[in-house]
Parts: structure tokens; sequence; C-alpha cells
């Protein structure tokens, strides 16, 4: 059974900077590829970074690129969001989640655990 909590949210200014942690329970996380993904209200969940299980290989969207660093400890069961310059507009929930694949991806259907989910306001 793989348990994932983030944490680390909260409310910030325009241009602050945020580190999201997502712990995991379970015994796959080290093997497995990881992700982050966001949902604002009113919207479908997106796509924000992927990494994959040795954190050799990442993937961001353009939206985030530059601004945004996915990374892992897998000796702590632990994956991390580094949010830096954040915009108005990366106000959502923002989920960890497991991929079951053996690649990277950006398909939320490719990811098989989710946590429930940490609040991020930036208020502009």
């Amino acid at each position: 059974q793989v348990q994932l909590v983030e944490s680390g949210g909260g409310l910030v200014q325009a241009g602050d900077s945020l580190r999201l942690s997502c712990a995991a329970s379970g015994r796959t996380f080290s093997r497995a590829h990881m992700g982050w993904f966001r949902q604002a209200p009113g919207k479908e969940r997106e796509f924000v970074a992927a990494i994959s299980w040795s954190g050799g290989l990442t993937d961001y969207p353009d939206s985030v690129k530059g601004r945004f660093t996915i990374s892992r400890d897998n000796a702590k069961n632990t994956l991390y969001l580094q949010m830096n310059s954040l915009k108005f507009e990366d106000t959502a929930v923002y989920y960890c989640a497991q991929n079951r694949r053996t690649v990277i991806t950006r398909r939320p259907g490719d990811y098989d655990y989710w946590g429930q989910g940490t609040q991020v306001t930036v208020s502009s």
C-alpha cells in the first residue's frame, strides 16, 4: 500500500518561493518515477513536473520551466518541488503522484497513487 502526503503549501506573494514536500510510505518509492500536478478551481488537472526513480531525468512544461525544480531523496522516501518566482497563475492545489509506467510521463492517467493535495495561493 502506497500513501503520499504533501506539505509545504501556503499563502505567498507574487515573486516569493515555496518548497513542497511529499512523504511516501511503502517500499516502492525508490523504484518509481514520480510527478507533481496541480489543479485550479474549474480547471483540469495540469502536469507540473516529473522525475525518474534515480533523479537523473526530469521533465517540466514550459509554464514552470526555469522556475520550478523537482527533486527526490530516496533514503528519506520524500519528493520535493522547489517553486521560485511564483505567479498568481500558479495558484492551485498541488498533488504528488506515483507513476506506474517504466518511463516518466505527463499524463495523469499513468499515475496510480495520489496524495490529498496541498493548497498554494499566490497573491498578486
